[in-house]
């Protein structure tokens, strides 16, 4: 009797990521303050004004309720910005200003999730001029981050899309189910209590530098706690480790160059005769 075995691929993963204090250790959109200030986008207080908020944030975190008076005042802040003078304050500015506040045990993740066949997806409170540019140097697969209203390529001050909590977990269930992601099998990565929605939607859900919050969330649920404390440049990080394939190719070919080289150096040392 004829049996006939049908292969069915395992459904596609992926790996969520918060982008503040999990891969970069700061606020993503508050670092971008001085160059805000220089470009002539906010004033001297302003600046200032920011500093404060990184440091409280650093510090502590942010609950609900410092985070929706961040939204209101970011929000304020922006208002008759114009949409293209911010994307290239942000493309000029970006590797002097982020790529030194990456974590290299979040850039491994990346990198080993990305090996793994998994797609790597950036959830991210911060606008979507930040965390775009952000996410591509990164090399993740998608991005989700706060829409702001804009009419004739100005913000209006107006939110679209909050990429906030229970917004976040939303825009995961949508994006696996536009995507095919099986999300009991995939994997999520944050530091606030506010990504417990995003985190709890996953099968594989990581508390990484967590709040106070979180990390008793975290311990009451049993979710791994991770500490990520080593920012560094992409460019100076020691490059991953081959997958097993390249790993195997790169043997062979110095198995052959070995052998030849032998070859080569026994027929050197040949007696010549006459």
């Amino acid at each position: 009797m004829l049996v006939i075995v049908e292969n069915h691929p395992l459904p596609r993963t992926a790996a969520f990521f918060d982008l503040d204090k999990t891969v970069i250790a700061k606020s993503s959109t508050l670092a971008f303050s001085k160059s805000f200030y220089q470009g002539g986008l906010i004033n001297r207080r302003a600046v200032l004004r920011t500093a404060y908020a990184q440091f409280v944030y650093l510090l502590g975190g942010a609950d609900h309720d410092q985070m929706e008076r961040m939204r209101e005042y970011l929000s304020a802040m922006c208002r008759g910005w114009n949409v293209q003078q911010v994307r290239e304050i942000v493309a000029e500015t970006l590797h002097d200003l982020i790529d030194p506040l990456i974590y290299d045990e979040a850039a491994s993740l990346i990198e080993e999730h990305h090996a793994a066949g998994r797609d790597v997806v950036i959830v991210s409170t911060s606008g979507a001029e930040v965390v775009e540019p952000i996410g591509a140097l990164l090399g993740a697969d998608h991005v989700v981050a706060t829409r702001m209203v804009v009419a004739d390529g100005c913000y209006t001050g107006e939110v679209e899309y909050y990429a906030y909590a229970d917004t976040k977990a939303v825009a995961v269930a949508e994006l696996a189910a536009s995507q095919g992601y099986d999300l009991e099998r995939s994997y999520a990565y944050s530091d606030s209590a506010t990504d417990v929605p995003m985190l709890s939607s996953v099968g594989h859900p990581y508390a990484v530098n967590p709040d106070r919050a979180l990390r008793r969330e975290a311990v009451s649920r049993g979710w791994p706690v991770l500490v990520f404390n080593r920012p560094v440049r992409l460019r100076q990080r020691v490059p991953a480790m081959p997958s097993r394939p390249v790993l195997a190719a790169t043997a062979a070919a110095g198995a052959v160059l070995t052998a030849g080289l032998v070859w080569y150096m026994s027929r050197r040392r040949r007696p010549v005769l006459s």
